[in-house]
């Protein structure tokens, strides 16, 4: 059964994963590196560092999960960043291709009232309360 599950948790979460892999895809041919853990692959450096740059406060971003793939800026950021990003990665099993808009459509009702869209977000508060951090 649990097998299914994860299964069933790799499947419901593709669609984002797909979208990483091109991104890491990109990273690889720009120089960038990529390594397999547990049931992530992790894409670091080159286009993808380059990408996380170009986000809102992407200096300050270590990495961004998309399904099953991890996004970080460097090797080390990776290390740092890596128990927060797995909370995200179980939240994309869970929600699917609904979490994309489900994260977003948090943000902007947090922004729209005046909270923090990132800090306030319940993905992203999970991820803080799960792994100790804040």
């Amino acid at each position: 059964m649990r097998l299914l599950c994860n299964t069933l948790g790799i499947v419901w979460a593709s669609p984002y994963t797909l979208l990483g892999l091109v991104i890491g895809a990109v990273g690889l041919c720009t120089g960038g590196r990529s390594r397999r853990r547990g049931r992530t692959i992790e894409f670091y450096g080159g286009a993808v560092k380059w990408l996380l740059h170009r986000l809102p406060h992407g200096q300050f971003t270590l990495a961004l999960t998309l399904g099953h793939t991890i996004l970080g800026q460097t090797d080390a950021s990776l290390d740092i960043a890596r128990d927060h990003e797995l909370v995200h990665v179980r939240q994309f099993e869970r929600w699917g291709p609904f979490m994309g808009p489900a994260y977003l459509l948090a943000s902007l009702y947090l922004w729209l009232t005046g909270r923090r869209p990132y800090r306030d977000n319940p993905f992203e508060r999970q991820a803080y309360d799960e792994t100790g951090d804040d």
